[in-house]
């Protein structure tokens, strides 16, 4: 999987974005499977009979979002949804909701006959569910969606015996968050690749002219491209300039000392994620502005980007079905200062969120233990922005330090991890 990205312009990249049509009808379809095979294992995995997902219109759980067919564009008044695991194994689902859901949920509640909290309570009471999952949570903001007015609602429609056997869904909030079906792991490459393509073409002479071109003319270039292209960025992409006496600045940091204009011989990092087909990818690569009369970059800094190389292998060799993120933190960071390698691990896991639900190998800030995300362990099935840098010096650069930092889309399936689309292993070469 291993090759240098960027080989070609977005335009390459055009026919594979859907109309918004079409784009509804594989998102309904991933979400068909998802409900038929993914919710109800995590369901039995978390010990929750019954799953009960409120939430109204423009004040949305993160999870409901998820569980809602195209074309809906949030909840509609008070959407409730309704999820019974049944003694087959197989799980109901139902809405309590003035409108209809399609063939997704049954719809058992009439307005002209019942309120809508009773037809709740009718609904459990009918089930008798041992377990009764809420979305309310300690550690994972995804699983703590209900409010706290909603909360109160639902405990008084279902009266005291039944608000007895309610429990946090937090976990199952995760895992069905966290889990990708084989059909989404299927196609996420080739959206990846679509990022990838967006960063080729911003570092490239197509884009980029010396002297001239500033950080932010990149940075607004991408973002015109993303929508031009009818893909959405689901955060503000930056870019920075490393280069001999020019002070490291973090992405989109305001400081005087800050160079801003791009010349030859810079080292640019960019950071890019988009969302497309209700998913997200999150990029980090670099670029080397040639000199005039050099056809690469300096040996000291193809160096740093395999030595960068390598700490990818490592953490990814040290993910492992069941670990925690802080496990696979300590062990990514030890093995690393083994080999005499400056590093820093900060990897997320992607999804239907950018920072998506499941295990966080440390935070930039954080290199020891991370509290609570750090304690979830790593599942089958599942995607992770793989970010991290290291710190090496450039003989070149009089022995200055560079710092590389790459973010490249992972999943974790079958117990090893796989680049999505690839990784990059030689610099954009700019000039």
């Amino acid at each position: 999987m291993e090759r240098l990205l960027g080989t070609k312009g977005t335009s390459h990249y055009r026919g594979k974005i859907l109309p918004e049509r079409q784009r509804g009808e594989v998102r309904n379809g991933w979400l068909k499977k998802r409900l038929d095979t993914i919710l109800p294992e995590i369901m039995k995995r978390e010990g929750i009979d019954m799953w009960v997902v409120v939430a109204r219109e423009y004040n949305e759980d993160p999870v409901i979002m998820t569980l809602l067919p195209e074309p809906m564009m949030s909840a509609r008044r008070r959407t409730i949804l309704v999820f019974f695991q049944k003694p087959d194994g197989t799980v109901e689902r139902v809405t309590i909701s003035r409108y209809g859901l399609g063939d997704f949920y049954q719809t058992v509640w009439d307005p002209d006959k019942e309120d809508q909290w009773a037809c709740l309570g009718r609904v459990v009471t009918e089930r008798n569910p041992r377990t009764i999952g809420l979305n309310f949570a300690r550690v994972f903001a995804f699983g703590d969606g209900i409010t706290h007015s909603e909360h109160g609602y639902v405990m008084n429609a279902i009266g005291p015996e039944y608000a007895a056997r309610v429990k946090s869904a937090e976990r199952l909030c995760v895992g069905w968050l966290e889990r990708r079906s084989p059909d989404e792991i299927q196609s996420y490459g080739g959206i990846v690749e679509i990022a990838h393509a967006i960063v080729a073409e911003a570092f490239s002479s197509e884009v980029v002219h010396p002297g001239i071109t500033t950080t932010d003319d990149v940075v607004w270039w991408m973002r015109q491209k993303m929508t031009c292209m009818g893909v959405r960025a689901w955060f503000q992409p930056s870019i920075s300039i490393q280069a001999p006496g020019q002070v490291f600045g973090m992405p989109n940091e305001r400081r005087k000392d800050v160079r801003n204009l791009i010349l030859p011989g810079d080292v640019l990092h960019c950071d890019v994620g988009i969302q497309y087909l209700g998913v997200c990818t999150d990029t980090q690569q670099n670029a080397y502005v040639l000199k005039l009369g050099e056809d690469d970059a300096p040996q000291g800094l193809k160096d740093a980007l395999a030595t960068g190389n390598r700490f990818q292998d490592i953490v990814t060799g040290e993910m492992v079905a069941g670990r925690t993120g802080n496990q696979i933190l300590a062990a990514s960071l030890a093995k690393a200062k083994a080999e005499g390698i400056k590093a820093s691990l900060y990897t997320h896991p992607i999804g239907f969120h950018g920072h998506a639900a499941g295990p966080a190998f440390g935070m930039w800030d954080n290199q020891v233990s991370v509290p609570g995300t750090g304690e979830y362990e790593l599942f089958d099935d599942t995607c992770f922005a793989l970010e991290l840098n290291i710190v090496r010096a450039v003989p070149e650069w009089s022995g200055m330090e560079v710092r590389i930092a790459l973010e490249q889309d992972i999943t974790f399936t079958g117990g090893k991890a796989h680049y999505l689309a690839g990784r990059q292993t030689e610099f954009h070469l700019i000039g």
